[in-house]
């Protein structure tokens, strides 16, 4: 097996453990590259990884896969920076990613990608997955007009 994906396929998903991402989409190992963090969150080191991923190993389809009840719906990103300044001294100057709604937070992902001029956004799909009632449900991408 090489380094490059099978399917051409990279997905963004949480790192949550319920978020199985082979067995949800129906894949096997080798078929798509894998970026996870904690809330799918389209970070820097995110759009590094698309950007590597499609310009030196071909792949082409990017697909968002977030899921209901994620912890970054519920921590406050004001209380949780103030106890680690707190502890350490100083506050980290990243962003948590925090959201309220996984479907409005998915379409949000996905407008980020397609505003970032590095990463190919042709063939880009967003879901989110039910952990209650185990549904992936697709959610639309926004409509921008140029």
């Amino acid at each position: 097996m090489g380094a490059a994906p099978s399917l051409r396929l990279t997905i963004v998903a949480c790192m949550d453990v319920r978020v199985n991402v082979l067995e949800l989409l129906g894949l096997q190992n080798g078929e798509a590259h894998i970026l996870r963090n904690a809330g799918g969150v389209i970070t820097d080191d995110v759009i590094r990884s698309l950007c590597l991923s499609q310009r030196l190993l071909g792949t082409q389809e990017i697909i968002l896969l977030h899921h209901t009840d994620c912890g970054l719906q519920k921590v406050n990103e004001s209380d949780f920076k103030a106890d680690l300044e707190s502890e350490h001294g100083f506050a980290p100057s990243w962003p948590l990613g925090g959201f309220d709604d996984p479907y409005t937070d998915t379409a949000q992902s996905m407008q980020r990608l397609v505003d970032n001029v590095f990463v190919e956004t042709n063939f880009l799909r967003g879901f989110v997955y039910d952990v209650t009632d185990g549904r992936i449900k697709e959610v639309a991408q926004a409509q921008t007009s140029e």
